[in-house]
């Protein structure tokens, strides 16, 4: 320790508190800084725990701060250890163990925990709250276990924590004490649109239920609700609220009432200790959202620096939030009452829905549901209570000039108007490191400030701060690397590979210097996939270098059994093919038989040492559902059977699926085919869609129905079959010479251009048919891989025999 240092306590490890310590990091380096955390690991995000409770993402991969950040700021970190009281007379912090730390001045972090139901039966085993990794564990651990699930709450983290279990299988109903979902962020009309599209996800509520007891013997049974019915659950989360930890300033003698009481520097009574972030009380409002954390730490660390600083006066509480793949926003008053004059836009297509809330014409409120692009322009203006005019309202509401609404302006943002309220970093901040350490890219930045480095959801207006600083030096999307192993670039390392003839992962790496010499599960499986699309015949798959499900060819489930999907060419099938697939799930004691969204089978639960056997006795061709490739061709019955039909959707979908089988793509690849403008088969969410008419198809591209839903884009028309052939080939093998891998089509036509891929495969006939040629030739060397599985007996001994994979890391 430096004797000439002020001793800094921070008593906790979250994110209020090493968000503080890292606007005091920025200020001055007086300070020797000890932070004592009780979770065993460094400071994380708590945004994302929902990712990693669906198993999206590890604990390493939301880590915020790992230890050598602590060890390169000199930091002290107790991990694992609780403090218990702080000693105001002898100025140490005291530890449950009994270890003492001299202090000059603590910063008390402590945070909240999951308020517990106090109905009976509320400490049964099977029942947890959902607050830290520790919870996600558990949640994971039950998963395996048991089926059926209750979270009681029906806020974010009730329906983050749902959405969560039912991506680990389980049947679960979301229960909640009022009528509408999340009713302190949304109003009735946002609240019912969100219900609507997690039902769509799987989750079940029950809405108006206030929970009485929790029945069972030592492990919870069931759920007894107030009106004496019950829902039957062998697992239950708590997600109704959360408690301020103030249990270390009550053992120190501090002001507490529902939280630790601050004044506008988030002084405590106790000289010399502060508190920052949900454990505290500022004005008698304790705040549970990121934003106004964050806002506290950077008035906290500008005060106890000496820096000149405004009070902390408050916040405008404002919710931006990523539900289960659904953007939901909200600031200020947004319950319309009679006082209210309501600007309101609805679309049911879209699935969009915004409102604003005027007072004596002055905004004091809004909701935006699906599109919140306009989330930051409103957020200041309410903020302001701005006046709202002509102007204002087309700007708003898309009622201008050709209906189009102007995109927001980062020029008028105030600097101190934070951007990223994962990590608490502002507009002043970005444009600082952008203006003073000459950086240029969005990646840059996040590795900076840490803006992005969360979810996400800020990146749109970080790069717009980026290129007004940089005017005409900005180049959109920058240069970065595929992964942290390298700078290099997907273009960088595609040339560098044509250039040098490079014919493995491992000459990659090593001739173009990979700072990990054996590369990392990012950059593995990208290169096996650059390679194989610059060399179809001569490289050699490096079957390491896939993903589980691509090397076993079938998906593994969490119980460590597998899916076999049989190919069914455009969602046609034959009575025989059907017989087979009935003997053999029998034969094989095959758990279940689900029809898919993209009209096949699964064949759910098959052992892994019965794969190969599986495979032989259906002698059908692998669906591919597993691999980066073409996976379905969904058709609707077309001219030959329905009367609406103009076009043969069946055969052209079957023509469409046998051509292009099993060659390796970016990423998972669907098709539509429809007989007519009725779109049945629902062309819009497919990578490739397509509609008949009288005069022959149109061709959309880049759908996507998933997570990130758009609507495909209408591309050109053709009249004839082989011309459909061969501009959707010309579509797929262009996507594989320039798409990222992993690049979903709807991100690559974004990021190409609608009218530039036009160009390409649509308006140059002559490279048209080179990429079509290009795609002939790879497609002439691939090989069905249940087939050569059955053919290969070594390897049937290794993969299938010998090796244990398991489901989850």
């Amino acid at each position: 320790m430096n004797g000439n240092k002020e001793r800094l306590v921070v008593i906790g490890n979250g994110m209020a508190g090493i968000s503080t310590v890292e606007q005091i990091l920025k200020l001055t380096s007086r300070f020797d800084i000890t932070v004592f955390g009780t979770e065993p690991y460094p400071n994380y995000n708590r945004i994302m725990l929902s990712y990693v409770l669906e198993g999206s993402k590890t604990l390493d991969d939301i880590v915020l701060n790992d230890l050598h950040w602590y060890k390169d700021y000199g930091i002290t970190l107790h991990t694992g250890t609780t403090v218990a009281r702080i000693d105001a007379e002898t100025r140490e912090v005291v530890t449950e163990d009994g270890h003492r730390t001299p202090y000059d001045k603590v910063i008390i972090a402590t945070g909240s925990s999951s308020f517990i139901l106090p109905v009976p039966g509320h400490d049964k085993q099977g029942v947890v709250g959902f607050r830290d990794i520790a919870d996600c564990n558990i949640m994971l651990e039950a998963a395996k276990a048991y089926k059926k699930a209750a979270v009681i709450g029906g806020g974010l983290l009730g329906l983050e924590a749902a959405k969560g279990l039912v991506q680990l299988g389980m049947d679960v109903t979301v229960v909640h004490l009022m009528d509408d979902l999340m009713e302190r962020q949304l109003d009735p009309q946002a609240s019912a649109m969100l219900k609507a599209e997690l039902e769509r996800q799987g989750i079940k509520f029950k809405m108006g239920a206030q929970t009485s007891e929790l029945l069972g013997g030592d492990r919870v049974e069931g759920i007894r609700f107030a009106d004496d019915s019950v829902l039957a659950v062998d697992f239950v989360v708590m997600a109704v609220g959360i408690k301020p930890n103030t249990s270390v300033a009550r053992e120190s003698g501090l002001e507490v009432n529902r939280g630790i009481i601050v004044d506008d520097y988030m002084q405590t009574s106790l000289k010399d200790v502060y508190s920052v972030g949900e454990c505290n009380e500022h004005r008698g409002v304790c705040y549970g959202l990121v934003a106004p954390l964050f806002e506290q730490g950077m008035i906290l660390a500008k005060h106890i620096c000496g820096v000149e600083t405004a009070p902390y006066e408050g916040s405008v509480v404002s919710t931006k939030l990523k539900i289960s793949g659904v953007d939901v926003f909200s600031t200020g008053e947004f319950i319309d009452s009679p006082e209210h004059t309501v600007i309101s836009q609805k679309d049911d297509w879209k699935r969009t829905y915004k409102k604003i809330l005027l007072r004596d014409n002055k905004m004091v409120g809004a909701v935006l549901f699906g599109d919140i692009t306009d989330s930051a322009e409103l957020q200041k203006l309410i903020k302001n209570q701005t006046e709202m005019t002509d102007e204002l309202y087309s700007s708003l509401m898309g009622t201008g000039c050709g209906g189009h609404k102007k995109t927001t302006s980062v020029e008028t943002m105030p600097e101190d108007e934070i951007v990223c309220g994962c990590n608490g970093v502002t507009k002043g901040a970005i444009v600082d490191v952008i203006t003073n350490q000459g950086l240029t890219t969005v990646d840059e930045i996040k590795a900076c400030t840490g803006a992005t480095r969360s979810c996400g959801g800020c990146k749109p207006v970080v790069e717009q701060i980026l290129q007004y600083v940089l005017g005409d030096h900005f180049t959109a999307g920058g240069k970065q690397g595929i992964c942290s192993c390298t700078t290099l670039g997907r273009d960088e390392i595609v040339a560098e590979i044509r250039e040098k003839g490079l014919q493995t992962s491992k000459e990659v790496m090593n001739v173009l210097g990979w700072s990990q010499p054996e590369g990392c599960s990012k950059c593995r499986p990208a290169i096996n996939y650059y390679l194989g699309m610059i060399y179809p015949d001569t490289h050699e798959d490096e079957k390491e270098s896939r993903f589980v499900n691509e090397r076993m060819n079938a998906n593994i489930q969490k119980d460590g059994t597998y899916t076999v999907v049989p190919r069914m060419y455009g969602g046609v099938t034959t009575p025989a093919d059907l017989k087979k697939i009935a003997d053999v799930s029998v034969k094989y004691d095959i758990k279940a038989v689900k029809v898919t969204g993209g009209q096949r089978l699964d064949l759910i639960g098959v052992k892994k040492e019965d794969l190969t056997k599986v495979w032989a006795e259906l002698d059908m061709p692998s669906g591919y559902a597993y691999a980066k490739s073409l996976r379905t061709v969904k058709t609707c019955v077309g001219s030959q059977f329905c009367r609406f039909g103009t076009q043969d959707s069946m055969a052209m979908g079957a023509r469409i699926e046998r051509k292009f089988e099993r060659l390796d793509l970016p990423a998972k690849f669907k098709y539509a085919v429809n007989g007519c403008p009725r779109n049945c088969a629902e062309a819009c969410t497919k990578d490739i869609g397509i509609v008949g008419n009288d005069g022959g198809w149109e061709i959309f591209i880049g759908g996507n129905g998933g997570i990130k839903a758009r609507l495909a884009d209408s591309l050109c028309k053709v009249k004839t079959d082989d011309e459909l052939i061969e501009l959707c080939g010309a579509i797929m093998q262009y996507y594989r010479e320039t798409g990222n891998y992993l690049e979903r089509t709807s991100e690559w036509v974004e990021r190409m251009g609608l009218e530039h891929i036009r160009s390409v495969v649509v308006d140059n006939i002559e490279e048209r048919k080179a990429l079509m040629g290009r795609i002939e030739f790879a497609l002439a060397q691939v090989e069905e891989p249940w087939q050569k599985a059955i053919r290969d007996e070594e390897g049937q001994s290794k993969m299938f025999h010998s090796i244990e994979v398991t489901a989850r890391p």
